[in-house]
């Protein structure tokens, strides 16, 4: 098991230390999160009446198109330097790569969303502190994370990547996005705690799906 974990933790952590020397990643894509919240709250003017159904779809139309820059760059990076062939060459399996990958891009995109969440909650005076609302977060991203670093190491080596990768990527995750959005939807509202169960189960189910396939595939894809 440590001869498994440790190649993935080096992996996280190369791509969490280049993050911190540039900053490229997570200040790029906050500004973008953070001006599309902004957008949104002056476009539709949220009420008192309204923030219960608006709230939750602004919030995740935000989250998703940041995730999707995030998981553009996750091996943009390694073919721009001319390092994914010599990442390819490590003596390590090829699911060591793509959990490494997964683990960085997953935590790329939390702090983004942490970022934004205190920002959202002041323009859409939306109570988004709930331990249940973290859960909801977690388990939406861990699932989009993984569809995200598979179809990234597809799209990688298309002319067309930028193009490529959300007419890949978008249809496989819509149904864990539409469980996140009526997941924060109970949350905000106070509903049943039961279908808010059902719907965490749904996107923990998600993602637990995708991760197993996507290490599974990694090594096909790379072989691509």
């Amino acid at each position: 098991m440590r001869e498994f974990w440790v190649p993935v933790a080096t992996i996280a952590w190369k791509d969490l230390l280049l993050e911190l020397r540039t900053k490229e990643i997570v200040t790029s894509v906050l500004v973008f999160a953070l001006v599309a919240v902004v957008v949104f709250y002056f476009a539709l003017r949220p009420t008192p009446q309204t923030i219960g159904f608006v709230a939750p779809g602004v919030l995740w139309v935000a989250f998703t198109f940041a995730g999707s820059l995030v998981m553009m760059r996750t091996f943009v990076l390694e073919k721009e330097q001319g390092s994914l062939e010599g990442l390819m060459l490590c003596p390590v399996s090829r699911d060591v790569l793509y959990f490494g990958k997964l683990i960085s891009g997953f935590l790329f995109m939390l702090v983004v969303e942490a970022a934004i969440l205190p920002v959202f909650s002041v323009l859409f005076d939306a109570p988004l502190l709930n331990p249940a609302l973290f859960g909801v977060l977690v388990l939406t991203t861990l699932g989009f994370a993984s569809v995200g670093t598979l179809f990234s190491a597809i799209s990688v080596n298309t002319r067309s990547r930028e193009i490529m990768l959300p007419i890949l990527f978008f249809p496989m995750v819509v149904p864990v996005l539409i469980a996140a959005v009526a997941a924060t939807a109970i949350v905000l509202d106070g509903a049943s705690q039961e279908r808010l169960g059902q719907w965490l189960a749904f996107s923990g189910a998600f993602a637990a799906i995708f991760v197993t396939l996507s290490a599974l595939l990694f090594g096909y894809t790379l072989e691509e």
